[in-house]
């Protein structure tokens, strides 16, 4: 099922989507999508990210900004707050003065319930489903003093997310799922879940053996190789498999 939640009439509102794409309010009363804002999906706790979780991603990046080959044996991660989350359609601003701003398409993880020390073997237990995420990143920040990328990846804006999530049944084998990026209509990336250097249930077991997971809480599980910059003015769609498709406009950053 799509879960999805928008603002109509100056109300925010929990709804659904049909198979057939049509918008519902929590009355099952169909909604004009063009009349809505649309809302992040979920409002996590907190958000999880991961760098490097794509073998390809990474020798992509060695050759750009690492010193050394980075083949991480744990997850390397990084949080985003909850002040960078977007909907679907809602705009990427970007500051003036920048030099590389990239869309990174993720397949963000949705807890369902809290836990801590979770094994492999029940990790699934603890997802309630999946949406689309798309971790902008300012390259510019990525080096040196600064990481973790916290300026790179934290800005207002920069976690779009959506349109809708599903439930977990709904994505069969999430270890096999594709995900495309797309900028003004032209494809830029294109990836393969089959390709993360660690799966969900690892992830899920590092990250709960020191922290506790809540319900809600998102968890970007890293993003494939085919990165390139994007300017205001560019539309970004994001696309996975068994979701849907995430778009949003990049404008420039109005400054008095």
């Amino acid at each position: 099922m799509r879960h999805a939640r928008f603002v109509l009439n100056g109300r925010a509102q929990q709804g659904s989507v049909t198979a057939e794409g049509q918008l519902l309010d929590a009355a099952g009363r169909a909604v004009d999508e063009a009349a809505v804002a649309w809302l992040p999906p979920v409002t996590p706790p907190k958000i999880l990210g991961l760098a490097l979780n794509f073998a390809d991603h990474a020798a992509e990046l060695n050759k750009v900004d690492l010193p050394t080959s980075m083949n991480p044996t744990v997850p390397v991660l990084f949080f985003k707050p909850l002040t960078s989350l977007n909907g679907h359609r809602g705009l990427i601003v970007a500051p003036p003065g920048i030099e590389y701003m990239h869309y990174e398409a993720e397949l963000a993880v949705i807890i369902g319930r809290t836990g801590r020390r979770i094994k492999p073997g029940d990790a699934y237990d603890y997802v309630k489903g999946y949406t689309i995420a798309n971790d902008v990143t300012i390259r510019d920040f990525v080096q040196n003093m600064y990481r973790p990328p916290v300026k790179a990846k934290c800005w207002d804006s920069f976690t779009p997310l959506g349109p809708w999530w599903v439930d977990r049944d709904d994505i069969a084998d999430p270890d096999d799922v594709n995900l495309r990026t797309y900028v003004n209509g032209e494809l830029r990336q294109h990836g393969n879940t089959g390709n993360f250097v660690h799966d969900i249930p690892a992830i899920i077991e590092y990250i709960s053996e020191f922290m506790t997971l809540e319900e809600n809480d998102l968890i970007l599980t890293g993003t494939p190789e085919g990165l390139s910059h994007i300017y205001p003015g560019d539309v970004v769609r994001v696309e996975i498999d068994g979701i849907g498709a995430l778009e949003n406009t990049v404008v420039a950053e109005e400054r008095g």
